[in-house]
Order: C-alpha cells, then sequence, then structure tokens
C-alpha cells in the first residue's frame, strides 16, 4: 500500500511537472513562433548595420588617401594667390627677366595644382559615389563631401580661366608683349647692333609667348617696329623721285639725275639698312628656326618701302629707246651685278618670293632692252643716211663724232664688261648658247654702216674738191679715233689698214682736184732766158697762181677739221703740195718782177707768209663755234651732243 501510494504521489508529481513543462512548451513555441516572426527583420537590421560598419571603414581609407592631395592643392593655392598679386602689379623697375621668372612659377603652380585638383577629385569622387550605393545621400556628411568636390572642380578649371582674355595670365602675356615692343623700339637704332643681352631677353620672351601660341605677336611685333624704323632710314634718303610717272615717250635724260641717286640708294639701302636688318633678324629669331628669321626680314623689307625702288628701275626701262638709254641700262645692269651676292644672301629664301619676282623682273627689262637697242644701232646708223646731209665745211658730221664716241663710251672697262654680260646673257636666253664674238661683230655692223653713209654723203656735194675733202677728213679722223684704243683693238689691224689707205686715196683726190693744180699754173714751161716774152708769162703765171690761191684759199678757209692734230696733218699735206714748187719758181724767176712796177703785184705772198697762211687752213670759226656749243646738253657725255641723241633714237621694233 505504502508502495501503491508512493507510486500515486510520484505519479502526480510527475503529471503536475508534465502540465507545467506542457505549459512551458506551449509559451515557448509561442516566443518561437515571435521570433520566427521577427527573425527577417533581425537578420535585414544586423546585415544593415554590418554594411554601414563596412561602408564607413571603407569612407575612411578613401578619406586617408584624398587628405594628401587636397593638402596639396590648399598650400599650392596659397602660392598661386601670392604670384597672381605679382603679376598684376607687372615688372618692377622693368625687370623683364624677373617678371618672366614670376609667370613661369604662376604657370607651374597653376599646373601642380591643377594636377592635385584632379587626383583629389578622383578620390573624392570615389567617396560620394560610396555613399550613394548606401543608401546615405541625405547624410550631412556626403552634402559636404559633395561640396569639396565641387570646390575642387572649380580649383583645377582656374588654370583655363586665366589665360582667358582678360583673364591673370592673358593680362601677363599682354604685359610681356608690351615689354617686348618697348625694348624693341628703345634699341633700334639703325646704327646699333642687338647686344648679347638684349637679344638674351627678347629670346627668352619668345619662348615664353611661343610656348602659349603667342610666338605670331611676337614676329608681327617685331616686324611693326623694325620696319618702321627701316622705313625711316629710307626716307631719310629722300626718295620723292620714286613717285615720278614714266612713259614711253619720255627721255631717260629727263631722268638721269634721278637714276643716278637710285643708283647710289639702292647700294645704300641693300649694303647699309637691309644688311643691318638682315643680321638683326637672324640675331633674334635663328634660334626658333631659319625660316622665322627670314619670314620676319622678309616682311620687314617689303613694309619698309624697299620695293619701290625696285619698281622706279622697272619704269625707267619703259622711257623712250635712244642710244643714251643704253649707257643707263648698263648702269642700272652693274648696280644689280654688284648687288647680286648681296641679293642672293639676303633675298634668297623663300619667303622673299615678291622681292625675287620684281628683281628677275627689272633684269629681264634691262638685259632686253639694252639688247635691243645695241643690236638697233647700226640701223639706226643707216637711217640717218638720208636723213642728213653732210656739213657744208667738209667737217666730221655730228652724227659721226657721236657714233664714235659713243661706241668708245660702250667699251670702256665700266660699260664693256657689263655690255659683254648683258650680251651673253640674252644669248643664252634666247638661243641656250653664248657667242663670244657678238660684241665685235654688233661695233663692226656700226661702222660699216657710218662707212656707207659717208660715201654717200659725198656723193651729194657738188665741189668734187670739197667731197673728196670730207672722205679725207673723216676717214683721217677714224684711223686717228680708232688707233691705239680698245676700239681699234677690238676692230683689229686690217680695219685699221683700210682706213689709212681710204684716207691716203682721197687725201690725194683732194689735192689732185684744189692745191695740187697750183704748181702746174707755176710751169717753167715755155721759159727761155733772156728773152722777152719770158718776163711776161712768169708775171703772167703769178698773176695766175696769186688767183688760183686766192680762190682756194677763200673757199677752203671755210672748211673746218675739228681735231687740232688732224687739221695740222691735214695743212701739211697742202704745204708739201704748194710750197716746195712756189719756193722754187720764186727762186729762179722772182728776181723778172722785184726790178719792174709794183713788184708785189706778182709775188704777193713770200714762201713763209704762204706756208704761213696754208697751215693756217680749216680753222674752227670762234663765233660759231661758240653758239653750237651752247646748245650742248649736260646731261650728255663727254662731247656728245644732245640734238644728235634725239635724232638718233631706236624706234620699236615690231616682229
Amino acid at each position: 500500500m505504502d508502495k501503491l501510494l508512493a507510486a500515486r504521489e510520484c505519479l502526480r508529481v510527475s503529471l503536475e511537472k508534465s502540465n507545467s513543462l506542457s505549459s512551458q512548451i506551449d509559451e515557448t513555441n509561442s516566443n518561437l513562433k515571435k521570433i520566427n516572426e521577427n527573425l527577417p527583420l533581425l537578420s535585414t537590421e544586423l546585415r544593415s548595420t554590418y554594411t554601414r560598419k563596412s561602408t564607413l571603414f571603407s569612407v575612411g581609407e578613401q578619406v586617408d588617401r584624398a587628405f594628401g592631395p587636397v593638402a596639396a592643392v590648399l598650400k599650392i593655392h596659397d602660392s598661386v594667390c601670392g604670384l597672381e598679386m605679382s603679376l598684376m602689379a607687372g615688372p618692377i623697375g622693368g625687370d623683364i627677366l624677373r617678371y618672366l621668372s614670376v609667370v613661369k612659377q604662376f604657370e607651374e603652380a597653376l599646373m601642380f595644382q591643377s594636377d592635385n585638383c584632379e587626383l583629389a577629385g578622383k578620390w573624392i569622387e570615389d567617396i560620394a559615389k560610396l555613399l550613394d550605393e548606401n543608401v546615405m545621400g541625405d547624410d550631412k556628411y556626403i552634402l559636404n563631401v559633395k561640396k569639396s568636390l565641387s570646390i575642387l572642380s572649380e580649383l583645377k578649371e582656374m588654370k583655363a580661366h586665366v589665360t582667358l582674355k582678360g583673364g591673370v595670365l592673358s593680362n601677363a602675356f599682354n604685359t610681356i608683349e608690351l615689354e617686348f615692343r618697348e625694348l624693341i623700339k628703345e634699341n633700334s637704332s639703325s646704327s646699333n647692333k642687338f647686344t648679347e643681352l638684349l637679344v638674351h631677353k627678347l629670346q627668352t620672351v619668345i619662348e615664353r609667348l611661343k610656348a602659349n601660341d603667342r610666338v605670331e605677336n611676337c614676329k608681327t611685333i617685331f616686324v611693326d617696329v623694325r620696319s618702321s624704323n627701316t622705313r625711316a632710314a629710307l626716307q631719310a634718303l629722300d626718295l620723292s623721285y620714286l613717285e615720278e610717272e614714266i612713259s614711253e615717250s619720255d627721255s631717260i635724260q629727263k631722268f638721269e639725275d634721278h637714276t643716278v641717286q637710285w643708283g647710289k640708294h639702292m647700294e645704300f639701302a641693300v649694303k647699309h639698312i637691309l644688311q643691318h636688318e638682315y643680321e638683326v633678324c637672324k640675331s633674334v629669331f635663328d634660334k626658333f628656326g631659319s625660316e622665322v628669321s627670314l619670314g620676319c626680314f622678309a616682311k620687314i623689307t617689303v613694309q619698309s618701302g624697299f620695293l619701290a625702288l625696285l619698281e622706279f628701275g622697272n619704269r625707267i626701262t619703259e622711257a623712250k629707246k635712244d642710244a643714251i638709254k643704253l649707257l643707263k641700262l648698263l648702269d642700272i645692269f652693274a648696280i644689280l651685278h654688284n648687288l647680286r651676292a648681296d641679293f642672293n644672301m639676303l633675298f634668297g629664301s623663300k619667303s622673299c618670293i615678291e622681292i625675287q619676282n620684281l628683281t628677275r623682273e627689272l633684269i629681264k627689262r634691262v638685259v632686253d632692252g639694252a639688247c635691243e637697242i645695241f643690236k638697233e644701232l647700226s640701223h639706226q646708223v643707216e637711217a640717218q643716211r638720208f636723213n642728213m646731209m653732210p656739213p657744208l665745211d667738209g667737217s666730221v658730221p655730228r652724227l659721226v663724232t657721236f657714233v664714235t664716241n659713243y661706241c668708245a663710251i660702250l667699251l670702256e672697262d665700266n660699260h664693256r664688261l657689263i655690255l659683254s654680260q648683258v650680251l651673253s646673257i640674252h644669248q643664252i636666253w634666247n638661243t641656250k648658247k653664248s657667242h663670244n664674238g657678238i660684241l665685235r661683230e654688233e661695233f663692226r655692223n656700226i661702222l660699216n654702216s657710218l662707212e656707207v653713209n659717208l660715201e654717200t654723203w659725198s656723193k651729194t656735194i657738188e665741189d668734187v674738191s670739197l667731197s673728196y675733202f670730207f672722205l679725207m677728213n673723216n676717214y683721217m679722223y677714224l684711223y686717228e679715233f680708232l688707233q691705239g684704243t680698245v676700239f681699234g683693238d677690238l676692230m683689229g689691224e686690217k680695219l685699221l689698214t683700210e682706213h689709212k689707205s681710204k684716207m691716203q686715196n682721197y687725201a690725194q683726190a683732194y689735192l689732185k682736184h684744189s692745191w695740187g693744180k697750183l704748181p702746174s699754173i707755176l710751169s717753167e714751161n715755155e721759159l727761155v732766158l733772156f728773152s722777152t716774152n719770158t718776163q711776161e708769162l712768169v708775171k703772167q703765171r703769178f698773176r695766175g697762181f696769186n688767183d688760183a690761191f686766192e680762190e682756194l684759199y677763200k673757199k677752203q678757209s671755210q672748211w673746218v677739221v675739228m681735231d687740232n692734230v688732224m687739221r695740222e696733218k691735214a695743212c701739211q699735206l697742202i704745204v708739201h703740195t704748194v710750197v716746195p714748187s712756189y719756193r722754187c719758181y720764186v727762186h729762179n724767176y722772182g728776181y723778172m718782177v722785184e726790178n719792174g712796177s709794183s713788184p708785189s703785184k706778182y709775188v704777193k705772198y713770200s714762201v713763209s707768209s704762204l706756208e704761213a697762211m696754208l697751215s693756217s687752213l680749216f680753222q674752227l670759226n670762234v663765233t660759231k663755234f661758240s653758239r653750237s656749243n651752247s646748245s650742248k646738253s649736260n646731261h650728255l657725255i663727254g662731247k656728245l651732243r644732245n640734238a644728235v641723241a634725239n635724232q638718233f633714237r631706236v624706234a620699236t621694233i615690231t616682229t
């Protein structure tokens, strides 16, 4: 029983425990249901908490990495602000090199600031992106991050803003350009070369501006200042004549003084003014390339007004074609030839193409014009054959003296070489080969035409003795003129011999038809000593001689031999023809009339007086010479006369 009671008690306790446990299980089950219901929310909360912790940890790392560049930006920005103030103040005391150093520092500081802004900006962009992706966009922290990012972006763009027009750096470059202009102006005396220090300053400025795409500004400023200086130097030469208009109807003699000035001004402009500019351009700009320095020099040359000199030379070639123009064209060619090396050095680059074209055109016009006139000279001499008459006094026509003196001038050392070069160049241009004998050939043609003219003119003279005197006089002139001269050497000994032979032949013919008749009047034929008729014959022959002599003397006293040496030779020919026979006759028969009445009526002239009279023939009338001489032109060379030069004109050749 006791055991049963005990078992019952044990069962009761177990039942209570079981009920209590069941009750606890039900409560636990309810709790578990609640937990189970809240578990997803808890899981989400736990994950969110973990994510925040991870994001904040990552942000911390990004902030640590961005701190260095941001700190650098803040530090360099202070320097930029300080340098900006220095730039705005401008060069202190005109110290351009120091100012350029500040500009360089400012540019480098801006570059460093820009680079660090870019680096810091990348890190901060990552921070903002990380915060945005983790739903923290409303957080005050990310707002500050984004504000910082905006500031960095503005600082990064600062470099672009300061270089824009009106910006600090742009204004600084403008200041540098003004200083560059002043440096050039202060040192632009045409007689001074740029010092090494000045060149260094200018090149430093150019380098700094070139690095900022402003090198063209430097070139423009340099050309503007230097061309103004060069233009002033040229204008100081008084080039007002360059504005003269020249037409085909104008004689080049009208502009002779101008062409002389032109030659001197051309040489001075090239050798002193432009040569100096060339050296200055090279010293400053050759460091940046020869095409830069030569380009600047070409622009300076053009803007200086130098082209007006070349253009005037071209206008001179348009003047009327005459013999004097040939000499002027040769002078122009000589000037250009002497400057050839200078032109090649100064204007040989492609930058000077305009100058090259003008120079080539001028040379071509000079060469073509000179050759045209020279080759037409013989034709122009020939053209005067029927336009002129021989002088009434039997003298050498002005055309003959003009042509011979003119040819001699062409063959002078200062013209002969140039004329040969011009002819050679013209031959090469037109036939691709040079004809070395063309100079001699053309001069021979001129003389041939002149000789034909003389022969033709002599036939128009009715007085035979005057006709022969005229030819004798002219061939004597040609022979004496050519002998021992460059002209004569060029023509050759054969031609001189021919002239001498013609001179002698015409002299004999002249004497035969004039003074040669006098000795025959004093003939001893039919004179018998102690014959009553002899005295009358002697008187008659003395009277016949006197009449013939006086007639010839009166007539030929009007004839002229211009050159004194040739005049003396001509007179000696007459003296040797007349005086010996007269002396002999007077000696042998003079006594027959000396004892009679009026002996001077028959022996009117002593031998010495006759010789003196004959020796005084052919002298130029002083009064007539004075009137003639007054018409000479100062523009002609040597003895060349203006009137003849105008007649001896080269007509335009038509093909």
